[in-house]
């Protein structure tokens, strides 16, 4: 097992609270560092923000290219798992529209570790598997659990995934949320029931 191997390995064992907690705050310090600095954030600036030492962090991600990939991994989860807590507290539409959002906003903050991630995602099979639980997520936003779709029947999840990777490009490019939400509201209104 080579030591990238070994150390993600070691990244997905359970923890115990306390070393948990540490590890929630490195990634969150270094999810905003990265976004804000790319790859050139300091990882001493990164553990003090967490308020943990650096040899906390390089024992838990001993590079930044495994640091970026545990990000990556928690903010996919936490984007699919917004979509059934959308879709039971607000309308489908809204709901589909918060969550458009958040994917834009995930988009936005990967640039900042675009270099880093194309290192760490070479991996055909974790592309696969991320573009499978973002589908599964926009699926569920778009299959009601009680009354009538308020979307197109044809309208699938994968054409909306697609939808919004080429709205984050166009947006990212531009450096413009403003025209994301603008293109999001002229996609949804072309794939909204009438």
């Amino acid at each position: 097992m080579t030591g990238n191997e070994e150390a993600t390995a070691r990244s997905r064992r359970p923890l115990r609270a306390d070393a948990q907690r540490n590890e929630d705050r490195l990634l969150e310090a270094a999810a905003v560092a990265f976004a804000r600095e790319g790859m050139g954030a300091s990882v001493k600036d990164i553990a003090r923000a967490a308020g943990v030492g650096v040899g906390t962090l390089y024992r838990r991600f001993p590079s930044k290219e495994l640091l970026v990939a545990a990000i990556y991994r928690l903010e996919v989860q936490r984007l699919c798992d917004a979509a059934p807590q959308l879709a039971a507290t607000q309308p489908p539409v809204d709901a589909l529209r918060t969550w458009m959002e958040r994917f834009i906003d995930f988009m936005a903050a990967k640039q900042g570790m675009a270099d880093a991630l194309r290192v760490v995602l070479t991996n055909d099979s974790e592309r696969l598997e991320t573009r499978a639980m973002l589908t599964d997520a926009i699926d569920h936003l778009l299959t009601p659990t009680q009354g009538p779709s308020a979307m197109r029947a044809e309208v699938s999840a994968q054409d909306v995934l697609m939808a919004l990777g080429g709205i984050s490009l166009m947006a990212g490019s531009e450096r413009r949320h403003d025209l994301a939400t603008r293109l999001i509201d002229l996609f949804l209104h072309g794939i909204v029931k009438n």
